[in-house]
């Protein structure tokens, strides 16, 4: 029998290469796949679509014997995590061998690169205006305006960056593509240069992803006939929160100290060696070859709410029950997300705060009734209660001393960067230490308390 396991990074640290051998040695044919994004059921066996997790090697023979009934979730995709979701970036999660051409071509891969190069590069541009895709990164740009601004550049060099330095604690979406569906994020890549007629495409990655690093440079040795002459390399940084930010990667890209460059220039004008460079996050890219797709850009211009278009892979993680990848489109509440679809915490204590990851991302020191209601979108939208998404991830804190933790480790990663992100946090830390003890309302923070630290503003 074909037995499906997945090689993802988070699937492996549970053990799944252990289980794999177990089958292998038994003699069945064991296939190495994407992961569904049910983290809390991994290793996640796959047999015939019926799943049973999470699995350790002293259930092997159980499951051979058609047994494990305990484990046994019964269909894959008809799992209710599963099957609310509307999921187009990770349409294949759990479905195919990552780096394996045939199964990407089987599942609909190439088919957008192929209608892309029979057309005209401001006709790609102007679908991907359409769709209204923005960026998943944390800011929200709107793609197409980016492409438009590179594209009408005047220097004839031009490059792709796609930014994979995924630094944010809870975030993990940009590497589950990377090591899922690596053709998706190359296709993608290939159709923006395409579009703004830029020559090279570069991956900005951390060395703290090594799967997902092998996984990319075997795809692109195999894409390469397919996109050609484009030139497309993995490029590996060193893990500096501050080079999450685009001007930073691009410093960090071309040799230099990982440091915030003054706006202007912007990036599209004069980016990467000073040439007008597209900077888009993994999964802004990766949701090129499905607005790309005939009908593509109107199917994803329907879903989502106001301005904010498409679906999110929302990133579950924390304490809570159902940690995983959820893609589903905007509009969904927070009360809805931790409740119904991550089941709540898995301590059984109440929610104190929430952290999202991004643009914005400091915890937010709320009773989860504050924010059961709260619409999560990309832009801001007419309703009286909505959150920023950041970059998708919702990290969901049981106690406050976790908050006051997590704002000052970020204090700390953006001392002298990102004023945006770093002027709350010395409130929250504060905030959080007099909840803690209440002693501290009326006297000053200690001179090495976080919230006394120099913002550098």
């Amino acid at each position: 029998m074909i037995v499906r396991i997945s090689d993802d990074a988070l699937a492996l640290a549970c053990g799944a290469d252990a289980v794999a051998e177990a089958f292998a040695k038994k003699g069945h044919e064991v296939h190495r796949v994407s992961s569904w994004g049910m983290h809390w059921l991994e290793p996640l066996v796959e047999v015939n679509g019926v799943g049973w997790g999470p699995v350790t090697t002293d259930r092997v023979d159980e499951i051979c014997d058609g047994g494990a009934d305990d484990i046994c979730i019964g269909p894959v995709a008809a799992h209710p995590f599963i099957a609310r979701q509307q999921r187009l970036t990770f349409a294949r999660a759990g479905k195919t061998r990552p780096t394996s051409v045939d199964d990407y071509e089987v599942t609909g891969g190439w088919e957008a690169w192929k209608r892309v190069r029979t057309m005209d590069p401001m006709d790609v541009i102007k679908e991907v205006t359409e769709s209204g895709l923005r960026g998943r990164g944390g800011a929200g740009f709107p793609a197409g305006i980016k492409w438009k601004t590179v594209a009408d550049a005047k220097n004839p060099r031009k490059y792709v960056v796609v930014n994979a330095d995924e630094g944010d604690s809870g975030t993990f979406a940009d590497r589950m593509l990377m090591e899922g569906d690596p053709f998706q994020l190359i296709e993608g890549m290939a159709i923006a240069a395409y579009a703004v007629g830029a020559q090279t495409a570069y991956i900005y990655t951390r060395s703290e992803y090594p799967h997902a690093i092998a996984k990319m440079e075997e795809a692109i040795r195999h894409a390469a006939p397919i996109i050609s002459p484009l030139h497309m390399e993995v490029r590996m940084g060193a893990g500096a929160y501050v080079c999450g930010e685009e001007t930073s990667l691009l410093n960090s890209l071309e040799g230099k100290r990982g440091e915030v460059r003054a706006k202007p220039p912007l990036p599209a004008l004069e980016g990467f060696m000073g040439c007008p460079t597209v900077v888009n996050n993994v999964l802004t890219i990766a949701a090129i070859p499905h607005i790309m797709a005939e009908g593509g850009a109107e199917e994803y211009a329907r879903l989502g709410i106001d301005r904010s278009k498409g679906t999110m892979p929302i990133q579950l993680a924390g304490n809570i029950k159902h940690g995983g990848l959820y893609e589903i489109a905007f509009g969904i509440t927070l009360g809805e997300l931790v409740n119904d679809i991550g089941g709540g915490t898995q301590s059984g204590r109440p929610v104190k705060a929430t952290a999202r990851l991004g643009k914005a991302g400091e915890p937010c020191l709320l009773h989860l009734r504050f924010l059961e209601d709260h619409v999560l979108a990309r832009d801001r939208i007419e309703l009286p209660q909505f959150q920023l998404f950041g970059h998708g991830a919702r990290v969901l804190l049981g106690h406050v001393e976790v908050a006051r933790v997590r704002g000052a480790h970020h204090l700390d990663q953006l001392r002298g960067w990102l004023g945006h992100i770093r002027c709350p946090l010395p409130e929250l830390i504060e905030v959080a230490g007099k909840i803690l003890c209440p002693g501290r309302l009326s006297s000053p923070a200690p001179p090495d308390d976080p919230a006394r630290n120099d913002l550098g503003i």
